[in-house]
């Protein structure tokens, strides 16, 4: 049951937050951002967002999100129906490049047979 309703925030927070990034934030340096996913700690206190950027200066990006970060909590507080509104953690998601580096080797291992 926690475990449902760990998923369902995890959920709500990973839309609210696409949708906060792409109608409400006025920062042109971010590009195109995509929320990837959400974890959400077991008392709900933080919750980790993992992005994505298009273009290549994703360090960049982040720490400027990062500085977006008490305008982001405020407008998912006032979208959120929990008591409390999760500390936000944003993190880089590598699962596209880890994919592209193991289907290389997958490749480079298939071309030696």
């Amino acid at each position: 049951m926690a475990k449902l309703k760990q998923e369902k925030l995890a959920v709500q927070i990973q839309k609210y937050i696409s949708d906060i990034i792409q109608f409400d934030l006025k920062n042109d340096n971010l590009g195109i951002v995509t929320v990837t996913r959400v974890k959400v700690s077991d008392d709900h206190s933080w919750a980790k967002v993992y992005v994505s950027f298009l273009d290549k200066n994703r360090e960049k990006k982040l720490e400027d999100l990062k500085e977006c970060k008490p305008f982001i909590r405020t407008s998912l507080a006032k979208k959120l129906t929990t008591r409390r509104t999760p500390d936000i953690v944003f993190e880089l998601d590598n699962s596209y490049e880890n994919g592209e580096k193991i289907e290389k080797i997958i490749k480079e291992l298939n071309d030696k047979k």
